[in-house]
């Protein structure tokens, strides 16, 4: 296995069940990679893995020079311990909370007179000045995600993992997502990791596809280089 990156995201992973895998990934850092391919394909568990809420058969994984897994020495960090930023496909939020309290529960390290202004700042990041007070039952899909993803970065995390973030959104609400990841990648050199099952989407998100297989990376590289070459894995499958 080849030794890991300093910076940015290295990975060997090796699983069975309920989903194979058999998957070597490097992203480096202020990159952002969108992982594509069918159902079942594995995406979302490299996801999981990463976040430490999946534990491979074998593996390794390290984020900027620390190593997080290492099934050969024993090395397990816990998933509370690893500054991860995770958006789920579901977002998570609490319904029962403020999108500001949502967002100060991934502050609960930081002192308590810290927290408020810290949540009103993350939301104020992601656009949703003036919302703070609302459920997510008071908020678009979209907004929702804001939400989400701005307690995924109140954790300060080394690596941002989201799961499917065009899913659940109209073309308009994408298209702003867009938008804020770029944003995020201008003012942060957080690796990003996503995945997407619209390739074309993922294209105008990412720097870097991976077309995932069968629990295997087939294919990475420039998202427009790979879908516009006939030749490219990632063209033949989007053709067929």
């Amino acid at each position: 296995m080849a030794e890991a990156s300093s910076e940015g995201v290295t990975l060997h992973l090796r699983h069975h069940a309920p989903i194979a895998l058999d998957v070597a990934l490097t992203l480096a850092r202020g990159r952002t990679l969108a992982l594509v391919g069918p159902s079942g394909a594995g995406k979302t568990s490299i996801l999981r893995a990463i976040a430490g809420l999946l534990t491979p058969a074998t593996g390794r994984i390290s984020v900027n020079g620390q190593c997080w897994l290492d099934t050969h020495t024993g090395v397990q960090v816990r998933a509370r311990d690893r500054h991860v930023g995770f958006v789920f496909q579901s977002y998570a939020l609490f319904p029962h909370m403020s999108a500001r309290q949502n967002v100060m529960e991934a502050l609960l390290d930081i002192p308590a007179t810290q927290r408020q202004g810290r949540a009103d700042a993350l939301l104020a990041q992601v656009h949703l000045e003036g919302l703070e007070d609302r459920r997510p039952r008071e908020l678009s899909g979209g907004q929702q995600q804001r939400v989400a993803l701005a307690r995924a970065l109140a954790r300060d995390p080394q690596v941002l993992l989201l799961d499917e973030p065009f899913s659940a959104v109209d073309h308009p609400t994408r298209r702003a997502l867009h938008r804020l990841l770029v944003e995020l990648r201008a003012r942060s050199d957080i690796p990003i990791i996503l995945v997407s099952h619209d390739v074309r989407d993922a294209a105008d998100a990412a720097d870097e596809v991976a077309l995932v297989l069968d629990g295997r990376i087939v294919e990475q590289g420039d998202p427009h280089s790979l879908m516009s070459d006939p030749q490219r894995r990632l063209s033949r499958w989007l053709a067929g």
